[in-house]
């Protein structure tokens, strides 16, 4: 079972599309941008989960970086 936060790979405008459930939340461009969708989809303590792999999978990059490399 994969992680109900997916941080999807960086586009070449910058910025990783978040799904949540399956669901699009948006584009996030920092660590902010994530949490704020996070907190929106009901994410009690958003900012501590980003790590935990149970809850957020980075794709197609490093977790953190938001920019093309």
């Amino acid at each position: 079972m994969s992680a109900p936060i997916v941080v999807h790979r960086a586009v070449r405008s910058g910025g990783r599309a978040v799904t949540i459930n399956r669901e699009i939340a948006g584009l996030a461009h920092d660590d902010g941008d994530l949490v704020g969708f996070l907190r929106r989809a009901g994410v009690y303590d958003a900012e501590h989960c980003l790590d935990d792999p149970r809850w957020v999978e980075w794709r197609g990059g490093r977790a953190h970086r938001y920019e093309v490399t």
